[in-house]
């Protein structure tokens, strides 16, 4: 894979998470969204799928730990009736000041990067701020291919314990955490609501079908290198196979 959180990564992916997202739940935010801050920023993908469907004037605080992608996004977030600012700063520093005057906040596929004592302590910062939060894309675990070969399942259940893996000392969440983040979000008092956002992809997106398979199939290696044969990834990638990922969209709001 190119890299996951690379800017040629995020831009082929990005049509694919916009296909996906949930845009009821849009229909579902408390009005007005003025500002927003978006955890995790990558390109600035979220606020050119969101933007547009808020409508209205809108300032975005776009929030991500790496400069480049920081630089990346604030250039290429260019919409009517919006204004833009960066801040370089990490998911897991976010306070409660940080979110003053903020009415919602955002993310996509990063929650099941975090562990649970992130989760709680982001949950408890909306919470003690009030703030809506929309996070999109969280990795679900749920993979099928068509046509499916006999090493699938294998793969995908050492897929998902890489997401699962213990990073610097993190036990990353991975596919647990849309389920986490949404009891964690309940007892803090919050209404949850969650949405199915799955990608689709095939032979119709060869670019971003084939290197999502390199990237599934790399990862699984790493977990266990025994469980993908040699030609499974050749086989995979001169015949695409269509493919489902799953994500979860949740929306959390505080009455």
């Amino acid at each position: 894979m190119t890299g996951e959180f690379s800017p040629t990564w995020l831009s082929l992916r990005e049509p694919a998470d916009a296909e996906a997202r949930a845009a009821d739940l849009v229909d579902r935010l408390p009005r007005p969204v003025n500002v927003i801050r978006d955890l995790g920023c990558g390109t600035g993908s979220m606020a050119r799928w969101l933007a547009p469907k808020l409508g209205g004037p809108q300032h975005w605080i776009l929030a991500d730990r790496d400069p480049k992608l920081l630089h990346y996004a604030t250039s290429h977030v260019r919409l009517p009736d919006v204004t833009v600012e960066g801040a370089l700063s990490d998911v897991t520093a976010l306070t409660a000041a940080d979110l003053d005057g903020t009415d919602l906040v955002t993310c996509s596929a990063l929650l099941d990067l975090l562990t649970e004592a992130e989760i709680d302590s982001l949950v408890a910062v909306l919470a003690a701020a009030r703030v809506t939060a929309l996070f999109t894309l969280s990795v679900a675990g749920e993979v099928s291919l068509d046509p499916a070969r006999p090493e699938d399942d294998a793969v995908a259940a050492a897929f998902d314990a890489h997401q699962r893996r213990v990073d610097g000392g993190r036990r990353l969440l991975g596919p647990d955490a849309p389920a986490y983040a949404a009891q964690a979000f309940e007892k803090a008092g919050a209404t949850v609501v969650t949405r199915p956002s799955v990608w689709r992809l095939g032979p119709e997106l060869p670019e971003l079908t084939a290197e999502w398979l390199r990237g599934w199939v790399s990862a699984a290696q790493e977990q266990d290198p025994a469980v993908v044969r040699d030609d499974y990834l050749t086989t995979r990638l001169s015949d695409l196979p269509r493919a489902s990922v799953g994500h979860v969209d949740l929306l959390a709001t505080f009455g």
